[in-house]
């Protein structure tokens, strides 16, 4: 087994802790890595909380990880000793469904592994994840960091950015169309940044005046304050595509109704609560569509941050040090941060 210390939660309710655990030993197809970076996603807290169901303590979170490789086994090839690597939400699946053969592993029939709170196929431990000093992954579940990225600005694209590059590829957006951000947190500045990148036209939906600037700074053409009626009224029959990163219940209607004929809300927020449902003449009047989405695929993921190699994005962020994570929780919970917390995890190799 393999030593390792990590942040854990305890219990649903108390601050995260220290706690030394044993990753698997090396099989013949895994890659071991050093973790220097790890976002903290909303969805850590929801899930350490208990929040999205029960899971088994001590856990430890974290699933935007960024490091570099350590050791492989045998059967591994492509890799080398030192290469900068990514591990996003999943580190396993069945591999022989029909989404898994399709690149669509969090779709698996079978169940996708998690990164943390699931349970680790080869030795049936629950996972363990990103806020360690090292992780052990199978070989195809480990990710190419393209060089000239700040590895730090990177750890959130494993989350934040492929759960809103999915939704942007699978929809097909191009340059030209209009897309809507709803949200500018974590999921949503990484949506501004792509959706911009691809040349569509974005509108920010946001209730913060003061994120006006910062919506344009990152690439948004408009900014709607969606508490403000008329302005809402203005932007009717308008855009694409909207991509919902709020994880609050919310009024789907008003957004429903700002979508052009054939457009459709993708609802990518995890609310632990159900939104208000909608009513039907915000869909039959203009045929309009109300979706999900998950995260991507690994093959999309990897297309994802190539994309972001080659247009110089990376998320912005703020790094803290391993003690600073239940200050930066609690942070979270005020929406303080702009717009990623990541962890510097080279104290704890």
């Amino acid at each position: 087994m393999i030593p390792t210390r990590g942040l854990a939660a305890f219990d649903a309710t108390g601050p995260l802790g220290p706690w030394e655990f044993t990753r698997r030993p090396l099989g013949p197809r895994d890659i071991q890595i050093a973790i220097d970076w790890c976002g903290i996603c909303h969805s850590d807290l929801h899930t350490v909380r208990g929040e999205w169901g029960a899971i088994q303590y001590p856990q430890v979170p974290g699933h935007e990880i960024v490091g570099r490789v350590v050791a492989m086994g045998g059967e591994v090839t492509g890799f080398a000793a030192g290469d900068r690597v990514g591990v996003g939400c999943l580190v396993d699946s069945c591999r022989v469904c029909d989404p898994c053969r399709r690149g669509l592993e969090p779709y698996c029939e079978g169940g996708s592994t998690d990164t943390y709170g699931a349970v680790e196929q080869q030795t049936g431990r629950p996972t363990q994840g990103g806020y360690a000093g090292t992780i052990v992954v199978d070989r195809d579940f480990v990710l190419r960091v393209p060089p000239g990225l700040d590895p730090a600005g990177v750890a959130p694209l494993l989350c934040a950015g492929i759960t809103t590059w999915s939704p942007l590829r699978h929809w097909q957006v191009t340059a030209g169309q209009r897309v809507g951000i709803v949200g500018l947190g974590g999921l949503g500045h990484m949506g501004v940044k792509l959706a911009a990148a691809l040349g569509a036209e974005v509108t920010v939906f946001t209730r913060s005046p003061h994120k006006t600037d910062d919506a344009r700074r990152l690439g948004a053409q408009d900014v709607i304050l969606s508490e403000d009626r008329q302005a809402m009224r203005a932007v009717r029959s308008r855009l694409d595509l909207i991509l919902d990163t709020v994880s609050d219940p919310h009024a789907l209607d008003p957004l429903l109704q700002t979508l052009r004929l054939d457009g459709t809300l993708v609802l990518l927020g995890g609310s632990p609560q159900p939104h208000p449902s909608p009513g039907v003449f915000s869909f039959i009047t203009k045929r309009r569509s109300l979706a999900g989405s998950l995260i991507g695929g690994l093959p999309e993921t990897q297309e994802m941050l190539d994309f972001c190699g080659a247009h110089g994005l990376t998320a912005d962020v703020e790094v803290i040090a391993p003690d600073g994570v239940n200050a930066a929780y609690d942070r979270m919970l005020r929406a303080d941060v702009r717009y990623r917390f990541v962890i510097d995890c080279a104290s704890l190799q």
